[in-house]
């Protein structure tokens, strides 16, 4: 498909023109560090990690032992973070109850631009393997990236453009992982490295796996049978899950110049990942996605550009994305996702006591979905585009840190031979941190956050091979707007430290995809054999509450080691104003673990129950309680001269619990990995 480049042109060139500023100051200078911390989402002071901010980093050897086959299943031990799984291939993550288009993924601080927010089997393209610290944002700093993002931001840092000079002219990292639970072999290597004013960084991965094992049977026919009472289940494997083997390769190259006033730097990157969707037991499909990726990006950086401005940060980014959702061997559903995105931010210089950054985004889309074979469309060709400024600002007053901030957008949607929607989202937010002593803390946030209805929210309308559904959209939809109410407590002392985080989102007009209870065949006519549920896209009001919460207690810390025992638990209830239930919310969760150190060597032991899931929502099913119980260890030692070598291995579900994830659209068909060990190693050198 080609991108239609008169329509366009206006949005390409508001990207270039906030993209491009920083490169006509800069010039040759002796090189000096340019990025002080790895944090580089939170680009002014008062957005970095704090309590009225909920900001969670993953880096290092705690990302190495966390990193899943998802960025979903990477972060979900985090507290208020679960996975939203569609088989092994799927894992996306879900924040508060909160999935898709409400959780935006940043690859370096811009969008991942894939179709991962627009239907639950879609993968996300961004891959931990290669991440050197991921993180997670919720509350006000996620106006900084998008609007409606009630659930958060997550962003993957992989160093593909170079920000700093390296400390050498070659370095760079070798992982491999080996997974029992589906063979998986994996390979992940970079290489960084530059002289003079020039750096460079490349990297690569490669995975491969068979079919899952799980515990017990695939298929929970009695549940099964509610979704749909015509479903003749012949196939239901036990102790693995059909159809669920994959595999992906992707490779990076990135070149920066690097001054004493900035730097500038490109990347090009492209992946190809190819998995299989778990069947449904009946014996007729089997559907495997076949997904291609290119992207390239542009980062650029000044210091002290202007009077006014501290620093200038530039970012665009082109990404050409498709897939095709393959049945029995026949291409299906076919999605494409051309785009463009461009940020400008700028750390303007203190107003006195106000310090802050401001900034402009701007997105344009060329999207489609159609039968490949056919041509007939499931969501009609449309063009989006979408135009934001935004402001953070903080200042102290006392013990009291309060930060404030702003965004609008401008969003336009132009569907083939329809008319257009245009929607202007507005949101804001307000906090304050309260330091009341050493030891304790007290922060309390309130955000407005405002979206507008995606594409195929409003306009999908066909049968969609992976999730087996016929799906419509709803013309009608409106903004969506959530106010948002965090209250926040952190207690530090030398036998206890403590976090508890309280929520209540009160969302109007909240759009949701749900099983309206009808069944149509694949072209959307009534049927009595060979039917498929239908999807609809609705809107009404709900609240969303909850809690996060952490208590760490330090039990020894001699000559034999440090041991900590933490428990913790979180939860969230969504529920609509009829007082039916949000489909897909994730149950409550508690537990503890021990982590133990001493010198090289670190592990841990967590235990989790997951409660029983009753609140499935309209013509959903609920999902039973669970024991999880991992472990894992890791060993560090000096390889070769500066060279240093990670050992690392992990158990996973040792119960072997037959685990049905309540957020997931495939609970029924495809619990998650059984009882398995994963071992590896990565050289840093």
């Amino acid at each position: 498909m080609q991108i239609n480049q008169i329509a366009i042109y206006p949005s390409v060139i508001a990207c270039l023109l906030g993209a491009g500023l920083p490169i006509a100051t800069l010039h040759a200078e002796e090189p000096e560090g340019i990025l002080d911390e790895v944090v580089v989402t939170a680009p002014s002071e008062q957005t970095q990690a704090g309590p009225v901010q909920p900001v969670k980093v993953l880096s290092d050897e705690e990302l190495r032992m966390k990193t899943g086959h998802s960025i979903g299943e990477t972060l979900k031990d985090e507290l208020g973070i679960s996975s939203q799984s569609f088989g092994p291939g799927v894992g996306t993550p879900v924040i508060r109850g909160q999935a898709g288009p409400r959780v935006r993924v940043l690859s370096n601080g811009i969008g991942s631009n894939d179709a991962s927010a627009f239907s639950p089997d879609h993968a996300v393209s961004v891959e931990p393997l290669l991440a050197e610290s991921i993180e997670v944002l919720r509350g006000p700093a996620t106006l900084m990236y998008g609007s409606g993002v009630i659930g958060g931001v997550v962003n993957v840092i992989d160093n593909r453009i170079p920000g700093r000079m390296p400390d050498k002219p070659i370095g760079g990292a070798l992982e491999q992982r080996f997974d029992s639970t589906s063979d998986e072999t994996s390979t992940a290597m970079k290489i960084d490295g530059g002289r003079d004013h020039v750096a460079y960084h490349l990297d690569g991965f490669y995975r491969h796996r068979d079919d899952l094992s799980i515990g017990g049977s695939a298929i929970d026919t009695a549940k099964a049978s509610i979704t749909d009472p015509s479903l003749a289940i012949v196939d239901n494997p036990d102790g693995h899950l059909n159809n669920t083997g994959a595999e992906a390769i992707s490779g990076s190259a990135g070149l920066s110049w690097i001054g004493e006033p900035g730097f500038a730097g490109a990347s090009i990157n492209h992946l190809e990942n190819n998995y299989g969707i778990a069947p449904d037991g009946t014996g007729e499909e089997n559907v495997r996605i076949a997904l291609r990726q290119d992207k390239y990006d542009f980062k650029g950086e000044l210091r002290d550009p202007f009077r006014f401005a501290k620093s200038l940060r530039a970012r665009l980014g082109y990404t050409d994305y498709q897939h095709t959702e393959i049945a029995n061997g026949e291409p299906g559903a076919f999605f494409t996702n051309q785009s463009y995105e461009s940020r400008l931010e700028m750390d303007h210089q203190d107003l006195g006591p106000l310090r802050g950054t401001v900034g402009f985004q701007a997105q344009a889309s060329d999207f489609n979905a159609i039968e490949k074979l056919t041509g007939a469309p499931i969501v009609p060709h449309s063009l989006i585009n979408s135009y934001s400024v935004f402001a953070v600002e903080a200042f102290d007053v006392g013990p009291v840190t309060y930060r404030f901030g702003t965004r609008i957008d401008q969003t336009g949607i132009r569907p083939d031979a329809m008319q257009g929607f245009d929607y202007t989202p507005v949101s804001a937010s307000a906090s304050a941190d309260w330091k009341i002593d050493g030891k304790n803390s007290l922060n309390l946030a309130l955000t407005r956050s405002s979206r507008a209805p995606q594409v195929q929210e409003l306009l999908v309308d066909g049968f969609h091979d992976a999730t087996r559904s016929f799906e419509r959209g709803n013309l009608n939809l409106q903004e969506e707007t959530s106010y948002n109410l965090d209250l926040g407590y952190r207690f530090k002392s030398d036998w206890l430290r403590a976090e508890l985080d309280l929520f209540h989102n009160w969302a109007g007009d909240y759009i949701y995809q749900q099983r309206s209870g009808e069944f149509v065949d694949e072209d959307g006519n009534p049927c009595v054999t060979d039917c498929v549920p239908v999807l609809v896209s609705s809107q009404q009001d709900a609240i969303f509450k909850g809690y996060e919460a952490k208590l760490i207690f330090p039990v020894m810390e001699n000559r034999h080691g440090l041991l900590d025992l933490t428990l913790f638990s979180d939860y969230t209830r969504g529920e609509f104003a009829n007082g039916s239930d949000v489909p897909r919310m994730p149950p409550l969760r508690y537990g503890l673990q021990l982590d133990y150190m001493q010198d090289k060597l670190s592990s841990y032991l967590r235990f989790t129950r997951a409660d029983d899931q009753p609140h499935a929502g309209d013509f959903e099913t609920s999902t039973a309680g669970y024991f999880l119980l991992n472990v894992g260890v890791n060993y560090q030692l000096k390889a070769y001269k500066d060279a240093k070598l990670m050992l690392f291995a992990k158990g996973n579900n040792l119960l072997d619990q037959n685990i049905r994830n309540s957020t997931s659209y495939l609970r029924n068909f495809a619990p998650e990995a059984g009882r398995g060990a994963e071992i590896g190693f990565r050289v840093n050198y």
